[in-house]
């Protein structure tokens, strides 16, 4: 039940930060979209920056579980490609979408954030397991563009006359492209 109520605030949040901005939006506000007091909010958070270190920390972990499967694999082409399916596969996820909407929003706001420059890190270490150390720089482009065009492929093909099916599968076989030259 818990759990179940963190997460709802969490949604909410989202999505009362990416409508109004982060700046714009007050606990009061959260609590009263969720239909509860805001005591009773603050039980779970005492301040929209716990909301979003949550967020930030819930999309970490997911990062480091990626991070400890393919850290325990063969770096060879075959790993590289699994790893991009399942990095699209989180980014499939609602929440997903909806995180990266909100950040992009919320640039300026959030660009100091010591739980969003964690993630940032994270994402980084994600790329650089992708590389090697000898790899001439057009690969090492190319592989951090392949989980990259995951990312644009999300956002940039919304308005695209096509379901979302299409979309991922499109979007997909690109970014295993970019993987080997």
């Amino acid at each position: 039940m818990r759990e179940d109520t963190r997460s709802r605030i969490q949604q909410i949040a989202l999505r009362l930060f990416t409508e109004q901005g982060y700046e714009a939006t007050s606990l009061r506000e959260i609590a009263e979209e969720l239909g509860v007091t805001k005591a009773a909010l603050y039980y779970h958070f005492k301040t929209k920056d716990d909301i979003v270190a949550s967020l930030a920390d819930d999309r970490v972990a997911e990062i480091e579980e990626l991070l400890e499967w393919l850290r325990a694999q063969p770096r060879t082409p075959e790993t590289r490609r699994e790893l991009i399916v399942r990095y699209a596969e989180r980014l499939d996820r609602p929440r997903q979408a909806e995180l990266a909407r909100f950040l992009e929003r919320n640039q300026t706001a959030l660009r100091d954030h010591p739980k969003i420059l964690r993630m940032r890190e994270k994402m980084l270490e994600v790329v650089a397991e992708l590389v090697e150390p000898g790899d001439p720089l057009t690969t090492r482009i190319r592989r951090t563009l392949a989980i990259f065009s995951l990312h644009a492929g999300m956002w940039l093909t919304q308005d695209v006359d096509a379901g979302p099916e299409e979309r991922r599968k499109a979007t997909l076989e690109v970014a295993i492209s970019l993987l080997e030259p």
